[in-house]
C-alpha cells in the first residue's frame, strides 16, 4: 500500500523535470512549482568580432558559405543545455558558451542553430560534419583526442551521485553494492562505473532525464554523473532529490571539433580565454548553473595541446 503513494510526489516530479513547458502551463495554478531557469534579462550581450577571418579552418569556411554555425547540444541538463519543448529555444551555462565563441568566430549568437545530440553519437556528429562544434558536458580525455579535436577546457566537473531526498547511508559509489545505478550512454560517468565498481549494476539510457524519471519512481537507486548535471537536476526537485558525497572523478569539460580542424580548435581557445579574461565566463555562470546555489569557480587553465 506504501508504494503507490510513494510514487505519487516522485511522479509529479518527474513530469516537473521532463519541461519548461509543464511548469509554464500549470503556473496560474496555486501551489505550482516556479518556472526555474536562465533569466534572459541577466545573460551577457556578447560583441560580435567584425572583420573575422580564419581560412585555415574547413569548418569556420563552411559555416561561412551557410551563414552560421551548427552546435550541438544537450536538451535535458538543467542549467547547462536545457531545450524548451514550448519554445524550442535553448538555455544554460554551455549554451553562454556556444554563444559567446560564436560571437568571436564573427557569427552573431542570434544565428547559431542547435542540434541535440546525444552523447553516444558526439563523435560521429562531429566526424561526419552535422556540427561544427560541441558543447555539451563534453569531457576531455586521451581516447576522444584520437578521434576528435577539443579547445578549452572551460569548466572542470567531478562525477557524483544523485539520490532520492529520503535514501539513507548512500555517500559514495562504495555504498552502491548490488544497486541499480544510472548514466547515460557513451558518457564517461558510465565508463567509469562500469569499470571501477563491477558489484554495481549499471543502467544506461540516452539521456540523463530518463534516468531521473527511473530514480523518482523507485527503479533505480542513484544517477551518477558530473556534479554540474546533477546539481540542476536537484535544484529543479528539490524536495524530491539530493547530491550526495564528495566528487570522484575530474571531468574538464572541452568544446569538441572536428580532429584535423587545428586552426578552429586553436580560435576557440583564444576565445575562450578572451571571455574568461573579460568577465563574459563568470556572468554567465551566475545566470545559469550559478542559480543552483554554488558559486563561480576558477576557470581551469585551456590547455593548447599541439597538434598531431
Amino acid at each position: 500500500m506504501s508504494l503507490p503513494h510513494r510514487r505519487g510526489p516522485r511522479a509529479a516530479a518527474a513530469l516537473a523535470l521532463a519541461g519548461l513547458a509543464l511548469l509554464a502551463a500549470a503556473c496560474g495554478k496555486e501551489g505550482s512549482p516556479p518556472v526555474k531557469g536562465p533569466k534572459p534579462e541577466q545573460l551577457p550581450v556578447y560583441q560580435v568580432a567584425t572583420g573575422f577571418q580564419l581560412p585555415d579552418s574547413p569548418t569556420w569556411r563552411g559555416a561561412r558559405r551557410r551563414g552560421h554555425l551548427v552546435v550541438g547540444a544537450k536538451e535535458d541538463q538543467p542549467y547547462l543545455g536545457e531545450k524548451d519543448p514550448a519554445t524550442g529555444r535553448y538555455s544554460g551555462f554551455d549554451i553562454e558558451i556556444a554563444k559567446m565563441l560564436s560571437a568571436s568566430l564573427g557569427f552573431d549568437p542570434k544565428t547559431l542553430s542547435f542540434r541535440t545530440i546525444a552523447s553516444a553519437n558526439r563523435e560521429t556528429a562531429l566526424q561526419n560534419g552535422q556540427i561544427d562544434y560541441y558543447v555539451g558536458t563534453y569531457t576531455i580525455n586521451d581516447l576522444r583526442k584520437k578521434q576528435v579535436g577539443f579547445a578549452g577546457p572551460y569548466f572542470m566537473a567531478g562525477q557524483s551521485l544523485l539520490v532520492r531526498k529520503d535514501q539513507k547511508g548512500v555517500e559514495g559509489p562504495q555504498d552502491l553494492a548490488g544497486q541499480r545505478v544510472c548514466s547515460a550512454s557513451g558518457s564517461t560517468p558510465l565508463q567509469r562505473i562500469q569499470r571501477d565498481y563491477p558489484k554495481i549494476h549499471a543502467v544506461a539510457y540516452d539521456t540523463y532525464s530518463i534516468c531521473v524519471d527511473n530514480l523518482l519512481s523507485l527503479q533505480v537507486s542513484a544517477v551518477t554523473t558530473d556534479n554540474t548535471i546533477l546539481m540542476g537536476f536537484a535544484a529543479k526537485a528539490p524536495d524530491e532529490l539530493k547530491v550526495v558525497g564528495q566528487p570522484f572523478s575530474k571531468e574538464p569539460y572541452g568544446i569538441g571539433v572536428p580532429r584535423g580542424d587545428t586552426a578552429l580548435r586553436f580560435a576557440l581557445d583564444d576565445a575562450l580565454a578572451a571571455h574568461e579574461k573579460n568577465g563574459d565566463w563568470k556572468k554567465a555562470y551566475d545566470a545559469t548553473l550559478g542559480l543552483s546555489g554554488v558559486p563561480a569557480p576558477q576557470p581551469p587553465a585551456i590547455d593548447r595541446y599541439p597538434a598531431s
